[in-house]
């Protein structure tokens, strides 16, 4: 969207800029769900297509052992984010999300572990192809 510009670093900032980057709003800090006095980083940043509000967002832990994956969206510039992980597997940090271009509700995520697909906006995944190896993807 023009003018939205999103920046995740690797120490766990995440900024939001509505003039063109002109000027940013650090909004990491109302990622819930992440434990306390762990060292994160922002590994995927996606605008949406459809919506100027609306940003998905993959979270990594693994620099302080935590390899849960982290997945999240938000429909108002980051003052609020909900977790979309759902049912994929407890074990496997995130390295990517994408939202599908065409579609809004499916989605893709490159895990430590493979990639994973929803159709329902987040809500629920499946193992994206079943004779895609269950290797580490990180782009999509």
């Amino acid at each position: 969207m023009p003018g939205i510009v999103w920046a995740g670093t690797d120490d766990g900032n995440l900024q939001v800029s509505r003039d063109g980057g002109m000027t940013f709003t650090e909004v990491g800090k109302n990622l819930q769900g992440l434990p306390a006095n762990h060292q994160y980083w922002i590994s995927r940043v996606d605008a949406s297509h459809f919506d100027q509000g609306t940003a998905y967002v993959a979270v990594d832990g693994h620099r302080s052992d935590d390899l849960k994956p982290y997945v999240f969206v938000t429909h108002d510039f980051g003052k609020s984010f909900q977790s979309v992980a759902g049912n994929l597997p407890q074990y496997g940090n995130v390295q990517v999300i994408r939202e599908d271009p065409k579609n809004k509700d499916l989605l893709y995520v490159g895990t430590e572990f493979g990639l994973f697909v929803s159709l329902d906006g987040g809500k629920s995944w499946q193992k994206f192809m079943n004779n895609y190896p269950t290797v580490r993807t990180d782009d999509i």
